[in-house]
């Protein structure tokens, strides 16, 4: 039983705050690709959703006249190590479960290898739900941040993420009593 909703996290001032830099429309989409990902691979996509939904919280904003430097954030980039301590910070104050909480957010610090010298990472299953999912809504130069989506329509694609891990958890759970 989850103890925390996607929506409880979506609605709290700080993950609003830092998905205002690096982006509501692309945090969303990640967590429903997270979503598809999840039930594709058997892997706990309440957990999945939640680490991709928050696996950009750490975006420092690399910003030069005004635009995005993308060669100045390839170059310096630790977000995902930021990003990882702030969720866990964050989930823990809200009231995720201990262990939880830091599986989210090992899964965000593993989401992408841009802060890594060159190498292959060998991912856990959820690890690589929330890469896959990070890597299909991604645009060149890092476009997918500045999507646009109205407050109203993130609200309303959160909860029904939230209504599917319900249902899921639902039925895996009367699955398991006929067993």
């Amino acid at each position: 039983m989850r103890k925390i909703t996607l929506e409880q996290v979506f609605e709290h001032p700080i993950t609003q705050k830092y998905l205002q830099r690096s982006g509501i429309a692309h945090a969303i989409a990640v967590a429903e690709y997270a979503y598809i990902f999840a039930k594709k691979y058997n892997v706990n996509t309440d957990h999945a959703t939640k680490a991709a939904l928050l696996h950009d919280v750490g975006h420092y904003t690399w910003y030069r006249d005004g635009e995005w430097d993308y060669e100045l954030y390839r170059e310096n980039d630790i977000h995902a190590i930021k990003g990882a301590s702030r969720a866990h910070k964050l989930l823990i104050r809200i009231g995720e479960d201990r262990h939880a909480a830091k599986e989210i957010a090992v899964a965000i610090l593993l989401h992408t290898d841009s802060y890594l010298p060159e190498g292959e990472l060998h991912l856990k299953p959820l690890q690589q739900v929330v890469h896959l999912a990070d890597e299909a809504d991604e645009e060149a130069d890092g476009n997918h941040h500045y999507k646009k989506i109205d407050q109203h329509i993130a609200l309303e694609r959160i909860r029904a993420l939230d209504i599917q891990i319900d249902r899921e958890e639902k039925g895996e759970k009367s699955s398991k009593e006929h067993v």
